[in-house]
């Protein structure tokens, strides 16, 4: 038989006998003491786990960085700056040693001469305006152009009506070059800044209506069945699933068109314009200044591949489910 409880703990029976819960009641019991007496003795209980918005900005960084900065990642990095190393050696080299073999780098500026006429010119208040102002002109001619080629690209792929109508008189003026644009332009327009604005949309409309339409013809029917099983309207398909699939294409004459832009840019600038990059690189050239004239050709470059940059930027948060399709990643 089983005694009831005894002042010091109840017993359970085991086999072989019986054993009191003192036997196991006791530690825990002192452990338990001694953890309240830990609290009373700090006075407070243990602090919660600090979230990541207490943080200081440059500790929430962290994660940020380590998830962005990925080995594929520094691999391109350093790639892009042996390249950029090379066409720099191959520059310093062949200006240093006057390197003549059909190609001639005796009058062409040293790297320290280019740097020198940057350091005395790159922050003088004519560049910067001139900047300024082709930076102006190749933003409003771009952004007409987009707002202009990408529907008109989408009703050209899509409807057979709207492609007979308009690919006759794209195929025609398309080979025309921007350039071959300006006198025309100068008659055209009421002044120089409409006229070289024009010749920027010209460079640019191109590239990105014919990816688009590209982009809408190279679409799977497949999708299109299916959203209209589902019952998608014709604007539902336009925006669901039409714009979404072309859009690859779309970013891509962007950034062609943004590239073919500059260059229409510049060349008209050089022939009518009064200020800009090109002007500044032309007028350079007129005063026999070669290092000034290195020096706008590196702004083109710098300039133009800001913008292309920010396009794919822009492109790589608009389509992100292209980081995870086939032949994303090599």
């Amino acid at each position: 038989m089983v005694e009831p409880a005894r002042a010091n703990g109840a017993t359970l029976p085991v086999a072989g006998g019986e054993i009191t819960t003192e036997w196991f009641v006791g530690p825990i019991e002192a452990a338990t003491q001694d953890v309240n007496a830990c609290g009373e003795e700090t006075g407070a209980e243990p602090p919660p786990p600090r979230r990541s918005e207490e943080l200081p900005p440059l500790f929430r960084l962290i994660p940020y960085l380590r998830k962005q900065l990925t080995l594929d990642r520094f691999a391109t990095a350093a790639l892009a700056c042996l390249s950029i190393a090379t066409l720099l050696a191959i520059w310093y080299f062949g200006t240093k040693y006057r390197f003549e073999f059909y190609i001639r780098f005796k009058n062409v500026p040293t790297p320290v001469e280019v740097l020198e006429q940057a350091s005395q010119v790159g922050l003088s208040q004519k560049y910067l305006i001139n900047v300024a102002i082709s930076l102006r002109r190749i933003l409003m001619g771009f952004f007409i152009a987009l707002f202009i080629a990408i529907p008109l690209g989408l009703m050209v792929g899509r409807y057979r009506l709207a492609r007979d109508l308009s690919m006759p008189v794209v195929e025609i003026m398309r080979p025309i070059p921007a350039i071959a644009w300006v006198p025309m332009s100068i008659m055209l327009w009421p002044n120089n800044e409409a006229a070289i604005v024009f010749i920027t949309f010209i460079g640019a409309f191109f590239p990105i209506l014919l990816n688009t339409i590209h982009g809408v013809r190279s679409l799977d029917d497949v999708l299109l069945r299916a959203g209209r099983c589902l019952g998608a309207s014709e604007a539902q398909l336009f925006w669901n699933v039409i714009l979404p699939g072309s859009s690859p294409h779309i970013f891509t004459g962007l950034s062609v068109g943004m590239g073919v832009a500059w260059v229409s840019l510049i060349a008209a600038e050089m022939i009518s314009g009064q200020f800009g990059v090109g002007y500044f690189t032309w007028e350079a050239y007129s005063l026999v200044n070669y290092p000034a004239i290195m020096f706008g050709m590196i702004t083109i470059g710098a300039l133009g591949l800001i913008c292309s940059g920010v396009i794919r930027l822009i492109g790589a948060q608009a389509m992100p489910w292209l980081a995870y399709s086939h032949g994303s990643k090599k």
